[in-house]
């Protein structure tokens, strides 16, 4: 029951942002395309090094708040 109601949640949320699908500023494509290979390349590294440390933080609070549950629950 939480699964399912967790899953609506993140649908309600997540579903009427179109720009989040697409991220469509018209002046960063029409930069980033216009670039060469190799700054496109140094883009998306820039990009997934700004992701990273957000992502692992994410994932460890999500896994701390998992054993608090199971602990709790034991």
């Amino acid at each position: 029951m939480r699964s399912r109601f967790a899953l609506l949640i993140v649908l309600a949320i997540l579903g009427p942002v179109r720009g989040a699908y697409a991220q469509g500023c018209a002046l960063c494509y029409t930069t980033a395309s216009a670039a060469g290979a190799a700054a496109q390349r140094s883009l998306d590294y820039g990009i997934l090094t700004l992701l990273l440390p957000a992502l692992t933080l994410f994932l460890c609070a999500i896994i701390m708040l998992y054993r608090r549950a199971v602990a709790a629950a034991a």
